[in-house]
């Protein structure tokens, strides 16, 4: 495996593979097989033992994931990664590697449905508490740790709020408790952000986004130190099972090759529609960390490279009147998800985040007049004409 690539751009198309071990071919191989077979019994027994490296059954692991795996990890500047079928499966192995029962869970004032949906459930069966936090400052973030906490999990920016925490403030707190933080890094994808060179512990990405990059793969990645990923390989991720496919890996090798220049197109895609939001008088509010009026600007400056490619803003109106713009549009599509070349829009309260309450929604900034869009790879001015003919027709 080739190794010691410096610049991201040459990392996503290089690390991890050698076409010289593989009959020099050009893109990595597809192990597309469930099982290993043994040159003889005593090496089977030696590999279970872990006496002698190996594929034993793809569950265990497999040399086109371990491929992706390894890019990942160089990619957050992690010692190892893991790769999952989708990025709940790499949620809920890390976040039950990490408690047990009657445990507490610090979060971020907002996090995705489904996790909100996972931290429930946890609570539900083993007593595993969660609160949610701004985490805005040293003092709230003290107040909000109690002596049971196990760790500390963040998205930045927020889904969907485009919120942003600082995460050299809470990982210098957390260390202080010898608490781990995870961050959801999703959003900004490794080209954005490296939430392990800021202190944190753990890497979370739904790689059906950013590092897919074409909406035709459900998987997740977790990345960090090699201790603690190998403890999650050989609990939560190898005996609960939520693997990822060889096919599935295999595509988002592919994916990554385009990584930094998809997401400088978003990015200059997504600064563009931002502007061109902020002076539509339909629009009360504009969630963009690139904005400089955004409280999260600072923040943004100081950990991102770039703001990202997704956008919220609140149209005035109801709920019906956010719907109904969505319909009147041609181009842009309504889909959840993100990071791929369309340009999506999603209503957040009753999709993503539908199965949260009402009540918590709304304490997360959740209204019934907020959209999402995740920017594509479109012409910019083709997504400005499709909003503002939506506009002209919404009253």
């Amino acid at each position: 495996m080739e190794k010691g690539y410096e610049r991201f751009e040459t990392k996503v198309i290089h690390e991890g593979y050698n076409s010289d071990e593989y009959n020099d071919s050009l893109a990595p191989p597809l192990y597309q097989t469930s099982t290993f077979t043994f040159k003889n019994a005593q090496q089977g027994e030696r590999r279970f033992a872990g006496e002698e490296s190996g594929y034993i059954y793809s569950r265990l692991g497999n040399p086109t994931v371990s491929m992706l795996e390894e890019r990942m990890a160089s990619l957050e500047n992690g010692e190892s990664a893991l790769a999952f079928g989708s990025g709940m499966a790499a949620v809920s192995a890390v976040l039950l590697s990490l408690t047990k029962a009657n445990d507490h869970v610090l979060c971020s004032q907002g996090v995705y449905g489904c996790t909100f949906g996972l931290l429930n459930l946890m609570q539900d069966k083993y007593n595993i508490t969660h609160d949610f936090s701004a985490m805005d400052s040293a003092e709230e973030i003290r107040r909000s740790i109690k002596p049971e906490t196990v760790c500390i999990y963040v998205e930045t920016p927020i889904n969907p709020t485009m919120q942003l925490i600082d995460l050299e403030l809470v990982s210098s707190i957390a260390k202080e408790k010898g608490i781990p933080v995870i961050v959801d890094n999703t959003f900004s994808s490794p080209y954005l952000q490296k939430p392990l060179d800021l202190g944190c512990d753990i890497i979370i990405h739904s790689a059906t986004k950013y590092i897919c990059g074409h909406g035709d793969v459900i998987a997740g990645v977790v990345a960090g130190k090699k201790e603690q990923m190998d403890h999650i390989r050989m609990t939560t991720q190898k005996d609960i099972g939520g693997v990822i496919s060889p096919f599935d890996a295999w595509l988002l090798l592919r994916g990554l090759k385009t990584l930094p220049v998809r997401m400088d197109r978003h990015c200059e895609n997504a600064g563009e529609i931002a502007a061109f939001l902020k002076e539509q008088p339909q629009v009360e509010k504009l969630f963009y960390p690139g904005n400089p009026d955004d409280p999260s600007y600072e923040t943004m400056k100081k950990q991102m490279n770039k703001p990202g490619g997704l956008i919220a803003f609140t149209i005035k109106g109801t709920k019906e009147t956010a719907q109904q713009f969505m319909n009147e549009l041609k181009l842009i599509k309504i889909a959840v998800s993100l990071g791929d070349a369309e340009t999506l829009i999603q209503h957040p309260a009753t999709m993503t985040h539908a199965v949260v309450p009402a009540e918590s929604r709304e304490k997360m900034g959740i209204t019934d007049t907020l959209l999402r869009l995740s920017i594509g790879l479109e012409a910019w001015e083709d997504i400005r004409d499709d909003l503002m003919q939506a506009f002209n027709k919404v009253k």
